[in-house]
């Protein structure tokens, strides 16, 4: 579990916010059940590798002047242009109590479908699941390799091995192998005749 060092903000106005991006670091707000909300500022590089290296759905450990909580990213707001954090709200996790989360699916090998020369689509790229804080996976790593010409793979398809239920319909499609596309023969069924255009005895005529 990383560790991040937090302080508690008790400035709250945009300026002060403005004044703390423009010193590396990012305005967030600690939520917790049982604890009134916090308002803290903490390194953004060190959040950018953190979520970067360990995932959305990590653990953290926020030490804000000497007191610890254990969160998670709840949400985050971006500056589009900067592709730079600009807030965060992190949520008090209770290890022992589930949490619902949004986890991405990862394919891995390569579908016999696809030697075969058929297509692989992917129409669902993340799975939402309930599991205790310190159970949620990185990844969901689905496996394609016996997946051939014409088949699919459901949700339900995922070994049951796993420390996490799903929430959604398990019936939904996460890849399928498309056949090979044929390339349409333009024919229209006519044979065309050997011969001059028809104009060309027009052009004859009209040139004596």
């Amino acid at each position: 579990m990383t560790t991040l060092q937090a302080t508690e903000r008790t400035e709250f106005t945009n300026s002060a916010k403005r004044k703390i991006r423009e010193s590396g670091k990012v305005p967030a707000v600690i939520y917790g059940k049982a604890s009134e909300n916090k308002s803290v500022a903490l390194d953004s590089i060190e959040l950018i590798k953190t979520l970067r290296e360990e995932g959305k759905n990590s653990i953290i450990t926020l030490d804000v002047n000497g007191s610890s909580h254990a969160v998670m990213l709840y949400d985050m707001q971006k500056d589009p242009l900067k592709n730079e954090i600009v807030h965060a709200d992190f949520h008090i996790v209770d290890m022992k109590s589930d949490v619902q989360v949004e986890v991405p699916i990862h394919l891995t090998g390569e579908a016999l479908g696809v030697k075969d020369g058929g297509v692989l689509q992917q129409p669902l790229h993340e799975v939402t699941i309930t599991a205790k804080p310190g159970k949620i996976p990185q990844t969901i790593d689905v496996d394609i390799t016996n997946l051939g010409v014409n088949e699919t793979l459901l949700i339900k398809d995922i070994p049951n091995n796993r420390n996490y239920s799903f929430v959604q319909d398990e019936e939904q499609v996460i890849a399928s192998v498309l056949p090979p596309q044929q390339e349409a023969e333009i024919d229209s069924g006519e044979e065309q005749e050997a011969g001059t255009p028809e104009n060309e005895e027009g052009r004859e005529h009209n040139a004596e």
